[in-house]
């Protein structure tokens, strides 16, 4: 199948998701279809807006043809230093860019943000380029894909949302980290060992051997004037910034590099029909193997918590329509569909664009729509301007977006504010150093269930002697979970012929807690002593659901022996 074909394939894919023509086509029953029809259009559409009339039509596309070149110009190296970083040709990054614009950027869901390749996708792309080869990127991104428009059909958008922002950032920030160590080698135009692991582990001795080679200190020096244009064009006046820093820092760096002469080594460009190598039917019967369907899993979830974490930033700068969640997965799932069939890289929403489109002024999403034209006519008339970038230049560009993702000052934050979330956040980002991306995010959600756990269950006991009667006073949270140290308290206390046990404070107190107080004061009694139990609200919240209080005779309130 032809790319021009498959491209066709897709924007019918697009205008049939848009006007929900692919869900009533799943029956065929004509009143079902009808019904099918009818609920969408309650449920996932907003009410009809007026039709612009052509004055605003013209003012908004004054406003969004200048924001598509921002947001092109912005996209242009990063989707070609995502594609290097990720181990594929650089037009692969193009590509993705494209169907963002053209695809994706048709679909509703956020109106203004921005898709495509994406720095937060390189770990496990490079991961399964080596492991398995680029063959198997296609059948993994388009089932990827698929199981996105899936996670929408089913309205899951929302749930993406309970997930710890420790575990987020500690997703982010340890996916900074692996990307750092990887193009720190690039940036002497070496070879990355390999795993994260190795990367990190092979630090010292790429430090070691850089005095010895000449062409390492040439890339280190373009590496270095890159990120200092970069920094330092971030410090000029808003006004003055016509185009972003990381152009204008490629834009010398290519200058230099060409006048001086410098052995540094350059991108390797091909034609587009070239690189587009669309998977057959042998490629998605390796999907069979149950590695290459986890990496799909993955990739569909990271894919879609960042576009909808993206989303959520999104909506903060601007005063329009709020992001539909659900429909947001359809658009991004469409989007890795198309990609997929292409054998192209995946795409997430990009914060980094979607501020620079929002930042630029733009409207409507007409905007992201022609950023993505932009990139095809630049990937059709002129690719080979790409073979004049040096490889240092562009791993400089992911070491700071790598840094951005790492974001040092909000670790720091997390710190002051609540060191057990920053303890979260710390072993997710070593679990995904030390293991993979998918299994340190796991470690992470585990230690942030184990930290939610402890802090529920958190007990204080407190013993004091008052009227001739010794009183234990409970707060935080009984649960089952704390019944041993429940129980140990409660043998050891003083002997005393009375005792009052206070758990009117106790935020929350369950069936296994409650069952040991009253077996404990079931002993009590049998050695004559009095107990008298105050359970308070919770005791009567409880009652009134049915559950026992103070024992299965026990009234609601206060029990006592």
């Amino acid at each position: 199948m032809s790319a021009s074909s498959l491209f066709s394939a897709a924007h019918f894919l697009a205008l049939a998701l848009n006007s929900r023509i692919v869900p009533t086509l799943i029956t065929n029953d004509p009143r079902s279809m009808m019904n099918n029809a009818f609920r969408r259009a309650r449920t996932m559409h907003p009410p009809a807006a007026r039709r612009p009339r052509p004055a605003e039509l013209l003012t908004n596309l004054r406003a969004d043809l200048p924001a598509s070149l921002v947001v092109f110009l912005v996209a242009l190296p990063l989707c070609v230093g995502i594609a290097v970083a990720s181990g594929v040709p650089a037009e692969l990054g193009i590509v993705t860019g494209i169907v963002g614009g053209l695809i994706t950027g048709l679909l509703p869901g956020s109106s203004l943000q921005v898709s495509g390749p994406a720095a937060g996708l390189t770990v496990i792309t490079l991961e399964l380029v080596q492991q398995h080869g680029l063959a198997s990127l296609g059948p993994v991104v388009l089932a990827a894909g698929l199981l996105q428009i899936g996670f929408g059909v089913a309205r899951i958008g929302r749930w993406f949302q309970a997930i710890s922002t420790s575990v987020v950032q500690g997703m982010l920030a340890g996916i900074g980290l692996v990307l750092i160590a990887s193009q720190l080698y690039s940036a002497t135009d070496s070879a990355p060992p390999g795993s994260a692991r190795e990367n990190l582990a092979g630090l010292p001795e790429l430090l070691g051997s850089l005095l010895s080679q000449p062409a390492a200190l040439a890339a280190i020096a373009v590496a270095g004037l890159t990120l200092l244009v970069m920094v330092g064009w971030d410090r000029i006046p808003r006004a003055a910034r016509l185009v972003p820093g990381s152009l204008v820092a490629i834009v010398i760096v290519v200058v230099l590099t060409i006048l001086s002469g410098l052995p540094v080594k350059r991108l390797s460009v091909g034609t587009l029909t070239d690189t587009l190598h669309p998977p057959g039917a042998a490629e998605f019967g390796a999907l069979l193997d149950g590695t290459l369907l986890g990496a799909a899993l993955v990739f569909a979830l990271i894919a879609s918590a960042e576009s909808l974490f993206s989303a959520t930033a999104v909506d903060r700068l601007h005063g329009g329509r709020p992001t539909r969640y659900n429909a947001e997965l359809l658009a991004q799932g469409a989007g890795n569909t198309v990609c997929g069939a292409l054998g192209a890289l995946p795409m997430t929403a990009v914060i980094v664009r979607s501020a620079a489109n929002v930042e630029a002024g733009a409207r409507t999403r007409a905007s992201r729509v022609l950023h993505g034209g932009w990139l095809l006519l630049f990937v059709v008339a002129i690719p080979q301007v790409l073979s004049l970038v040096p490889v240092a230049a562009l791993a400089a560009l992911l070491l700071r977006a790598g840094w951005k993702l790492l974001a040092p000052a909000t670790v720091a934050r997390m710190w002051r504010d609540d060191r057990g979330e920053a303890v979260v956040l710390t072993i997710t980002v070593i679990g995904i150093a030390v293991t993979t991306l998918f299994e340190g995010v796991l470690i992470g959600i585990i230690a942030a269930i184990v930290k939610c756990a402890w802090e529920l269950s958190h007990l204080h006991i407190h013993v004091t002697h008052e009227s001739g009667r010794l009183r234990v006073q409970l707060s935080g949270h009984a649960t089952f979970l704390r019944v041993p140290r429940l129980n140990h308290a409660l043998e050891t206390l003083p002997q005393h012929d009375t005792v009052h046990l206070d758990a009117t404070r106790l935020a929350h107190f369950d069936r296994a807690s409650r069952d040991a107080v009253h077996a404990w004061r079931q002993r009590q009694k049998s050695l004559g002593r009095q107990v008298i139990v105050d359970e308070g609200d919770s005791a009567r919240a409880e009652a009134a659901q049915g559950a026992p209080v103070g024992g299965p005779s026990s009234p609601a309130g206060a029990s006592r022996r």
